[in-house]
Order: C-alpha cells, then sequence, then structure tokens
C-alpha cells in the first residue's frame, strides 16, 4: 500500500497526467498483491471501468453546450440576465451571476462557463469600470453553479459509480445552485458601495426585457427539454442528453444558420478531446479503484472515521474537510471516482440519503474548482483574460466563504438538501 500511495503522489508532483498517475498507481498495486496473474485484470478493470450507459450522456452534454455556446446563445443569454438584473449598482456583476445559472441548464461544466463568460462578460465589465480581478471572481464564483444545477456531468459519474438515481441527484442540485446565485448576488450588493461598483442610470425596462427575452427564448426551450424529460420520468438522462444534441444543431442550421460544416466537425474535436480526457481519467480511476476494494481500504478509512467519533454531524465535518482539502490538489474527476466508494460506505453508516450525500459531495468538490493551487477555474480565467492566479484569489475568498456556508446548509439540515427531490421524485 505505501509503495502505491509512493508511486501515486510521486508521479503526481513531477507532472504526470492524472489519468496515467492512477493507471499506473492501480496496475502496480495489482502486481503487488498478485503479480503477473493479477496484472490481466488491468485492461479488464480497464474497459469495464467505461461500460456504463449513462456515461454516454456526458458526450452529448458537451456537444450540446458547446453548440449553443457557438451560435451565439451565450450573448443572448447574457442579454437577458442584464436586462432583469443589470439596472442594479454592480449589475454586471448580477447579470454575470444570473446568467451563469441560465447558461448551467446547457452546459453542466464550470469551465464552459468560465471560458465562455471570461471571454465576453469579463471585458465588458472591466470597460465599465470594474477591477479585472473582481471580474474574474464573479465570474469563477458563478461557474460552479453549472456542474451544480443539472445538467451536471459530475453528478452523472457519482450516481453512475454509486447506483444512485441521476434523476434524484439533478433535483438535489437545483437549490444548492439558486441558493449560490441569490447568496452571491447578496454579497455583490454589500460589496457594490465598498468598491464603488458601476451603477446604470436607467432602470428596468419592461419592453428592454420582453424583447431580450425573446431574443433568449430559444436557449431556454434546452433546459425545459432536459429537465423536464428527465424529472418527468419520459427519458433517461442520456436519451435527455441526445434529445439536446439534436435540438442544438437543429437551432444552429434551421433557425440561426450560423453552423457550417468546419465548425461542426472543430466542435466535434473538441467534444472528443474533452470526454476522452474524463474517460480516460474514469477507466484508469477504475483499476486503482478495484485494488482499493480488494485491500478494503475504503472500508479500513470508514472505519477510522468512525473510530474517532460515532456522531454523524461530527462524521460529515470531517468528510466536508476531506472534501475540500482534497480537492485543493486533485482533478475533481478522478477525486470523484477515487472517494464514491469509500464515500458510499462513510455516509451509508452514518444514516445519510445516497442521493443528499451525492449532492454534498459533488457540492464541496465543486467549489474546490475555483480554490488555489489547482482550480480548473482559475487557471482558465488566468489564460482567457491575462489576469494572475493570486490577484483572482485575492478578489474571491469572500465569495469562497458564502459558497462553503451553502455548503454546510445543505450538508446539515436533511430537508433542506432534499426539498426538490422529495417534491418532484418522492424519494
Amino acid at each position: 500500500m505505501i509503495a502505491v500511495v509512493i508511486a501515486f503522489f510521486g508521479l503526481l508532483i513531477i507532472g504526470v497526467p492524472i489519468g496515467f498517475v492512477l493507471g499506473i498507481a492501480g496496475v502496480l498495486g495489482l502486481y503487488q498483491i498478485g503479480g503477473d496473474q493479477f496484472l490481466v485484470m488491468a485492461p479488464k478493470r480497464f474497459f469495464e471501468g467505461l461500460d456504463l450507459f449513462t456515461f454516454m450522456a456526458m458526450p452529448f452534454f458537451i456537444l450540446a453546450g458547446e453548440t449553443m455556446n457557438r451560435v451565439g446563445m451565450t450573448k443572448k443569454l447574457a442579454d437577458f440576465a442584464d436586462a432583469l438584473v443589470g439596472y442594479m449598482r454592480g449589475g454586471l456583476a448580477h447579470s454575470n451571476m444570473l446568467a451563469s445559472v441560465l447558461f448551467a441548464g446547457m452546459t453542466g461544466a464550470a469551465v464552459s462557463d468560465t471560458a465562455a463568460f471570461g471571454n465576453t462578460l469579463v471585458p465588458a465589465m472591466v470597460k465599465q469600470g470594474y477591477t479585472r480581478p473582481f471580474a474574474c471572481a464573479v465570474t469563477a464564483a458563478g461557474s460552479i453553479i453549472g456542474p451544480t444545477i443539472p445538467p451536471s456531468n459530475l453528478m452523472v459519474i457519482y450516481g453512475s459509480l454509486a447506483g444512485v438515481s441521476i434523476a434524484g441527484l439533478f433535483a438535489a442540485g437545483i437549490l444548492p445552485g439558486i441558493l449560490i446565485c441569490v447568496l452571491c448576488m447578496a454579497l455583490i450588493v454589500a460589496l457594490s458601495r465598498k468598491l464603488n461598483l458601476p451603477k446604470s442610470s436607467d432602470g428596468p425596462s419592461l419592453s428592454v426585457i420582453l424583447r431580450s427575452f425573446k431574443g433568449s427564448i430559444i436557449a431556454l426551450i434546452m433546459p425545459a427539454i432536459i429537465l423536464g424529460g428527465i424529472l418527468g420520468g419520459i427519458v433517461t438522462p442520456t436519451e435527455a442528453a441526445a434529445i439536446a444534441v439534436f435540438y442544438a444543431f437543429f437551432v444552429g442550421i434551421v433557425i440561426e444558420r450560423t453552423l457550417t460544416f468546419d465548425i461542426v466537425i472543430d466542435m466535434l474535436i473538441k467534444t472528443a478531446r474533452i470526454t476522452g480526457m474524463v474517460f480516460l481519467i474514469i477507466a484508469s480511476a477504475s483499476i486503482l479503484s478495484w485494488w482499493m476494494t480488494f485491500m478494503q481500504i475504503p472500508q479500513q478509512i470508514a472505519d477510522g472515521f468512525l473510530s474517532l467519533s460515532t456522531t454523524p454531524w461530527v462524521i460529515k465535518g470531517m468528510i466536508l474537510a476531506m472534501l475540500l482539502a482534497i480537492g485543493m490538489f486533485m482533478d475533481i474527476n478522478a477525486a470523484l471516482i477515487i472517494l464514491t466508494p469509500m464515500l458510499g460506505t462513510l455516509t451509508a453508516s452514518i444514516g445519510m440519503n445516497p442521493v443528499h450525500a451525492g449532492v454534498v459531495i459533488v457540492l464541496a468538490l465543486n467549489i474546490s474548482l475555483m480554490t488555489p493551487p489547482v482550480g480548473a477555474c482559475l487557471f482558465v480565467l488566468s489564460s482567457v483574460t491575462g489576469e494572475s492566479i493570486e490577484k483572482i484569489s485575492a478578489s474571491l475568498w469572500p465569495f469562497i466563504l458564502v459558497e462553503v456556508g451553502i455548503l454546510l446548509l445543505i450538508t446539515y439540515f436533511d430537508d433542506l438538501a432534499m426539498f426538490f427531490p422529495n417534491m418532484l421524485l418522492n424519494l
């Protein structure tokens, strides 16, 4: 076990991609427990790790979001959000946050949100008088709404690996996503006078709202298709994702008429690259996960937690601390895959509903997307805006505190976390 741990962290420190780190560590573990005979398990587990029908939803969601972005729906959603809240002090910051909610229903990925708004809203905010670090901080804070509000790729992964209802996880993600938006907007209001954020001279205009709504209604239909189909029990998440792709292509080719053959090929290549990267991590992690299960490591870790305390609220606190710490240093897809067996055992031992446990785990790892040193959203923002990670992080900490507070609410108030799953799915 020590050799596997040393190999894992040693390869990670020298910069080996996480997908290869997981595979090499897993193969080393198999060799140690059974020599050459156990090595035949590696390719078997590699392919079986991807042999889940629900995983097909991920490339479809990625392609649907990329298509809607390419046909200009991102700007129309941002314009609609600006029409709703742009008149307030710090209006563009509020618009950025609300647009993240609207955009989340198409992509399910934080990095897509960050890249889209980093290229559009951040320059617009800077031009209007916001500091670039603050504009980046608002964008990063809103970006984790994407993988929280359905469709969430992380929830697809967790639900598939843990055997938990993906529809239930999607329903449970609605409230945390809304809370992130509302409370971060409240924080912007609190900071607006201190930071002297710009204020529009014009008040709200019903005609502008209706006009921008008309322009964005095509984009707003997609989340309705996805959520309505899944939560209504009409289609599976995979089928809903495929329908979303068909709808996105219909919009791009027939309605907007902006999709060309070259753009489609470029989108397919980008989708294949993102999917391949995530699937490599999943497949390689399945080797390491099998070794961990064989060695009963998840059970030993769970027993170790329970030996420290059997009080549920203490165990929940330790789980949150571990997730936030691990997320700061490890790719969240890899962390989710490795930790799912152990956390499933541990949360079940303290009586947590599996859907409740899933949304807590996903939300905690989402927060790590914007925490240094390896927060993916920070690197994306830094690359597209030219701002340093240090300055973005300095402006981001109030938003991190708000979102950690939301995480604590969702963790410790079961009825709050399960409100939408109970109401929509009777879980």
